[in-house]
């Protein structure tokens, strides 16, 4: 593939602040240079054309990456779908609402402005009478009635929109495959993040995984959030599986994983169980202290053996996740169609918020919201499946500027 501009699919880059390591910076650095997938060099097809930043912190890095590859910063959103003019000017919306200094709400929820975004975005698509392939950096909202506002004028005028995080799309070690079709008894994710905005990549990494099952994804009954006591306890009833959860510790490689009793002693536990409507129990769980606690459980069909995985982010903590990310993303601007479902974030972004109410609240949350129902796609080929650290190893220093680590000799002959 040529890596001249000429038919590229032009994209303008919509996001909160550009900082190191922050998600406009791990996302851009594989947009703007060649990046290894699956352990080969992938150019991309796609140029980036115009910046919005809505905020400039004091590391900012997007006046000086604008200036490296010549990309102008617009002071509006308008602007930058325009580039300067009155009619949408590009073929594709990169939108980061991630990072930056915004107000929390009563429920320790960041009120990020994605809707804000998608909405003035959309304002200029209809304007000019064309809709191109969105994409919005994780969950669509912190709101329920704003996320299913975005899908629903998505679909309304024909908008490709895709959405989620970088997580599902890692290594997965050992490389369980769940056939689709399978039965489901009972899963569990678990992460070792911070609540709500790890929450709800612990949501992701369980709902890639159980939405094969048998039947397709029918959405979900009944969210609660617990934590400390009242969680172990629920996990002694029989409320969730203790033993699951302890093979999807198992799974992790990291010596200096805590037990799930340990994790209760340091007060660093709390979970989210959900029941699926056709009556999948599961548990999202944090445990510990770890931004690369990335595990999963589940029993399959008869069998009484744990299924158990861990999603290995690379190198450089979650930093290389984005690779595979980017290269997803780049796959839905030339083709409009997402590798995944928008259905799946939706569904996640949905139980996350009843998360959030269910421990503001006390008690468990119920809402027909949640019955949201769709049909999975294989999503294979969109992961890494560890050729790429063959060549990033975890002895390779990690770059400190815009740099995404992918080695001179190897863009000089065009792949390993």
């Amino acid at each position: 593939m040529s890596w001249a501009n000429q038919g590229k699919v032009k994209v303008a880059a919509v996001f909160t602040e550009f900082r190191f390591r922050s998600h406009a910076h791990v996302l851009l650095e594989n947009f703007l240079m060649p990046y290894l997938f699956r352990g080969r060099v992938v150019y991309p097809p796609v140029e980036v054309v115009s910046f919005y930043a809505d905020q400039f912190p004091r590391e900012d890095m997007a006046r000086e990456v604008a200036r490296r590859y010549g990309i102008p910063i617009y002071d509006s959103i308008d602007k930058a779908l325009c580039r300067g003019g009155k009619q949408l000017a590009v073929d594709a919306v990169l939108a980061i609402g991630e990072h930056g200094d915004y107000p929390v709400n009563e429920w320790g929820q960041v009120q990020y402005p994605r809707k804000r975004f998608f909405d003035e975005c959309v304002a200029v698509m209809k304007r000019s009478g064309r809709f191109v392939p969105y994409f919005n950096d994780k969950h669509l909202s912190y709101r329920a009635d704003w996320a299913l506002a975005m899908y629903r004028t998505a679909r309304q005028l024909g908008i490709p929109l895709m959405a989620g995080s970088s997580v599902p799309l890692a290594q997965r070690i050992p490389m369980v495959e769940i056939p689709p079709g399978s039965r489901i008894r009972e899963a569990v994710s678990i992460h070792g993040g911070p609540f709500e905005i790890y929450d709800f990549h612990g949501l992701e990494v369980l709902q890639s995984m159980v939405e094969s099952r048998r039947g397709g994804e029918v959405g979900i009954r009944r969210v609660e959030f617990l934590e400390g006591q009242k969680l172990w306890e629920a996990g002694r009833q029989g409320r969730w599986s203790l033993p699951l959860a302890r093979a999807a510790m198992q799974a992790e490689p990291h010596r200096d994983k805590p037990t799930l009793e340990q994790a209760l002693h340091q007060g660093k536990f709390h979970g989210i169980l959900l029941e699926y409507c056709d009556g999948l129990r599961a548990a999202v769980l944090k445990v510990g202290q770890s931004g690369i606690r990335w595990n999963f459980a589940c029993y399959v069909n008869d069998s009484a053996r744990p299924l158990a995985t861990y999603f290995y982010p690379g190198p450089w903590n979650n930093r290389n996740l984005f690779k595979a990310l980017s290269h997803a993303i780049q796959h839905f601007f030339v083709h409009r169609e997402p590798p995944y479902p928008v259905e799946r974030t939706l569904l996640t972004t949905l139980a996350l918020e009843a998360a959030v109410r269910s421990r503001a609240q006390g008690k468990p949350v119920e809402s027909p919201q949640l019955q949201v129902r769709y049909r999975p796609r294989d999503f294979r080929a969109f992961r890494e499946n560890g050729a790429t650290w063959r060549i990033i190893t975890e002895q390779t220093p990690q770059p400190q500027g815009f740099d995404n680590g992918t080695p001179a000799e190897l863009l000089r002959r065009g792949s390993p």
